[in-house]
């Protein structure tokens, strides 16, 4: 199966980045837009694993949560990939959190890498991707807009607890349902 770990965002967060949404929409073209129930913070893509892989993951994953407390997490401003220019790959917003997000990633990368499973090339940028553009082209007017929510904020939450995810891959998109909760001390 497909998996990945990541945080789930709050309600409050979901509804004011899916009304931010809403307005970006009638400015660009050729977007597929991600849907709100699937906005979440990846720590970690897995890609596929068997079920024994699962469990090792649960089992890291408990390792994890059991040294680090909960902490804030605030999703505010919006840009995208490559930065500054017209013709985007993807649009985010930004996600900040103070130095025990930071440490929890790499927790999980280093443990998990013990256990064979592939470590991340890049380096941890905590974002939400909101958008894909499908085909690359100049979108001035959503630029200017992204420029103009680059210091939005979108919404604080406590983080209390980190996610296994399945990914169902669905010609509509993904489906994403939590395999396995793992709550922060």
């Amino acid at each position: 199966m497909r998996t990945f770990i990541a945080i789930d965002l709050s309600s409050e967060i979901k509804n004011r980045l899916t009304a931010a949404v809403r307005a970006l929409k009638p400015l660009a073209a050729d977007i597929k837009w991600v849907a709100p129930e699937n906005y979440h913070l990846t720590l970690k893509f897995i890609g596929e694993a068997s079920e024994e892989q699962v469990e090792i993951i649960k089992d890291v994953l408990d390792e994890v949560v059991g040294k680090h407390c909960g902490f804030k997490l605030t999703a505010r401003g919006t840009g995208s990939f490559p930065p500054g220019q017209s013709r985007m790959r993807v649009i985010w917003v930004g996600l900040e959190a103070g130095p025990e997000l930071f440490s929890i990633q790499s927790d999980l990368e280093e443990l998990l890498s013990r256990k064979g499973f592939e470590p991340e090339e890049r380096s941890f940028s905590p974002h939400l991707t909101i958008g894909r553009v499908r085909e690359p082209r100049k979108q001035e007017r959503l630029k200017a807009e992204l420029e103009r929510l680059s210091r939005q904020e979108f919404g604080t939450m406590e983080v209390k607890e980190i996610e296994l995810f399945q990914s169902i891959l669905r010609p509509e998109g993904p489906e994403y349902k939590i395999i396995s909760r793992h709550h922060l001390k």
